[in-house]
């Protein structure tokens, strides 16, 4: 995330005053300052393209164009120097002198240049999660989606059955070799079939699934954790640069009292470096590795929905395998029953004929969808686990 600018202290705009070498201009050393810096930026702005490109979805473009000129405007502050200006007395009994000029620094340079890194690692990262997360989050929607349309094609051809039935019986019916109280139970049979084909078109209509990605599961979320260690080496790389500075100072002074002729060049340079920055660099590793940790346990992180989004399916793999046994038993049952009455022709025997294979028929859409089910259910859970 983008670093907060360190306030400068106040001997930083109030300078002690450093004769420069007489090559060394105030104008000259206002160039090179601004010319480095504009260098610099040309350089960081090819980072902010990368961070600044469109993700997959609105969502994602519109974070990361948020969190690109956050960025961008972080490292702007981060970069160019800062103007100075004040009036400084550096011993007691010396004139008091006006100064002016620019105060940059090493470190905030680095900072600006890791600031857009960071936000280019966030922005993939966010990009990389918010797509696993709707891919665990809409699979068993899917899956339903598929098996419910599926079915609606089981009672297509379930009710052309019951059609073509219906029409042989129909025969037999102005043959007077059947009665119509005896045919009725074909027509509770279309009954049922419209009713399941009004329930799945509505059960369909009330599941919504975005589109998904074809890659596996597994695939994206070592994808989404590869970010995210990514987005932490950026992190810690930014928080290391607080263990050092070298500040620069360049700039005029001119003595005020008494107002002297013309100004003089000044020039500063300061280095620093943290005495804690060991166990400061400890510190960070040891929160990167915890960070891992604490993703792989929390509640509503991708890794761990995973893990539940494969119980669910394991659990439904379960469950549809017992349903699909019990119906296929049921179902050979019913064959055995039509093989008895398949040869014979009594009223009796056609009427009960018509009984089993209408159940059949019933039976049949069942068996289709706990086979699909099953099918796509294993096929899933091999795929992307």
């Amino acid at each position: 995330m983008p670093m907060t600018k360190p306030k400068l202290q106040a001997n930083r705009f109030l300078p002690r005053v450093i004769p420069c070498p007489p090559w060394l201009s105030s104008f000259r050393a206002q160039q090179l300052i601004v010319c480095l810096a504009l260098t610099i930026q040309l350089f960081a702005s090819a980072a902010a393209q990368d961070a600044n490109a469109p993700g997959p979805n609105k969502d994602q473009q519109a974070y990361c164009r948020y969190l690109t000129e956050q960025a961008m405007a972080q490292r702007d502050l981060l970069l160019f120097p800062d103007a100075i200006g004040g009036i400084t007395q550096p011993n007691t009994g010396l004139p008091t002198q006006a100064v002016w000029g620019f105060s940059g620094s090493l470190s905030n340079v680095r900072k600006g240049i890791l600031t857009m890194d960071v936000a280019r690692k966030n922005c993939e990262l966010y990009t990389a999660t918010t797509s696993t997360q709707q891919d665990l989050q809409y699979a068993l929607p899917n899956l339903e989606r598929q098996a419910l349309q599926h079915r609606l094609e089981l009672i297509q051809q379930a009710t052309q059955s019951l059609t073509a039935l219906a029409t042989a019986t129909q025969k037999m019916l102005e043959a007077q070799n059947m009665t119509r109280p005896m045919a009725f139970v074909l027509e509770t049979t279309k009954i049922k079939l419209d009713a399941d084909r009004a329930d799945t078109q509505s059960k369909i209509s009330a599941i919504y699934t975005p589109p998904l990605s074809d890659r596996p599961l597994k695939d994206l979320i070592a994808e989404k954790q590869g970010r995210e260690v990514n987005e932490q080496k950026a992190i810690d790389k930014l928080s290391r640069q607080n263990d050092w500075d070298v500040a620069l100072s360049v700039g005029a002074h001119q003595q005020i009292s008494p107002i002297a002729d013309s100004p003089a060049p000044y020039g500063e340079v300061t280095i620093s470096y943290n005495l804690a920055s060991h166990t400061i660099n400890k510190h960070l590793d040891r929160a990167a590795d915890a960070y891992a940790q604490w993703k792989k346990v929390q509640e509503g992180d991708v890794i761990r929905n995973a893990e539940i989004l494969k119980q669910q399916v394991v659990s439904g793999i379960l469950a549809q395998d017992s349903r699909l046994s019990a119906l296929q038993q049921e179902f050979n049952q019913l064959e055995s029953s039509l093989q008895i009455v398949a040869s014979a022709e009594t009223t009796a025997a056609l009427d009960f004929r018509n009984q089993l294979t209408t159940a059949q028929l019933l039976l049949r859409i069942e068996i289709g969808d706990a086979s699909f089910r099953l099918d796509h259910l294993k096929e899933f859970l091999a795929k992307n686990f």
